[in-house]
């Protein structure tokens, strides 16, 4: 029931879109799932970083104030979308994606436990059924949530990734959770989702040589969210995910703005 009013509750603000009236969101909290971007951003060791070049910042000749700024950086850095293009030959690229699969209701597998004792922890099938034997069966459509525990050390990139070094000697030293292969098809096999996020810097774990669960994903046109905020506060069911990304024309991957929504009855 609850699922199925907020699945109204989007379809009605799709429609109103541009003509809101004063009301029309039910009561309830807006949670940003977002890190912001600066010079602590974290990047995978061979990626290029997030810069920010001042191009103006003061006051004018004529007597006014007036800012701007160029920035530069990858695709994949921060709070970001893995496109199936990133891993799927011919899969769709970011400004592809439907939007009806970026907004869509959540649910949390939260393994925080398991993965802050095992940096190498992989979420396991056995951890979905486990969730569903205590929540009921992932619906069809859903966004799932992965709560590793690892956002309470970001910006801190060696207690997040495993090690703050660069280019392949980072990349060798990577130890973070991510979610099994195996999980990953039955996740698209068995429950057909419509998109995955996690609190680390890859679905795959960082030892992984692979990638094979971005492989399995991205093969069936499922976006993957990474470096997502907050999952701490985001129920186990009952949010409502909003995820929309810059729209590259023809990218891989984009930042993204990944919000939810938690009606007061989820709470």
């Amino acid at each position: 029931m609850l699922l199925t009013k907020i699945v109204s509750f989007v379809a009605l603000c799709c429609l109103t879109a541009g003509c809101a009236k004063p009301g029309i969101y039910p009561s309830g909290q807006w949670i940003d799932l977002s890190y912001d971007y600066s010079s602590e951003t974290i990047y995978w060791p061979t990626a290029e970083p997030f810069k920010l070049d001042t191009v103006s910042a003061g006051v004018t000749e004529r007597g006014y104030y007036y800012s701007a700024y160029n920035f530069s950086a990858a695709e994949h850095g921060g709070t970001h979308i893995d496109a199936p293009l990133h891993f799927a030959n011919g899969g769709k690229t970011v400004d592809q994606i439907p939007l009806t699969q970026l907004i869509a209701p959540a649910i949390k597998v939260d393994v925080s436990q398991k993965a802050i004792a095992n940096r190498d922890y992989q979420v396991s099938v056995e951890d979905f059924n486990t969730w569903e034997s205590q929540h009921g069966k992932i619906p069809e459509g859903s966004i799932v949530l992965l709560q590793t525990g690892y956002g309470r050390y970001w910006p801190d990139r060696v207690k997040y990734l495993g090690t703050d070094k660069r280019g392949a000697e980072g990349v060798a030293e990577l130890h973070f959770p991510g979610l099994h292969p195996e999980a990953a098809k039955w996740l698209i096999n068995s429950r057909r989702i419509n998109a995955i996020g996690i609190d680390t810097a890859s679905i795959d774990y960082g030892q992984s040589q692979t990638f094979n669960s971005h492989v399995v994903l991205m093969g069936k046109s499922t976006p993957v969210f990474e470096n997502v905020a907050n999952l701490d506060k985001v129920p186990t069911v009952g949010a409502q995910i909003i995820a929309l990304p810059m729209k590259i024309k023809g990218g891989s991957g984009a930042p993204l703005r990944i919000i939810a929504f938690v009606p007061d009855e989820a709470r």
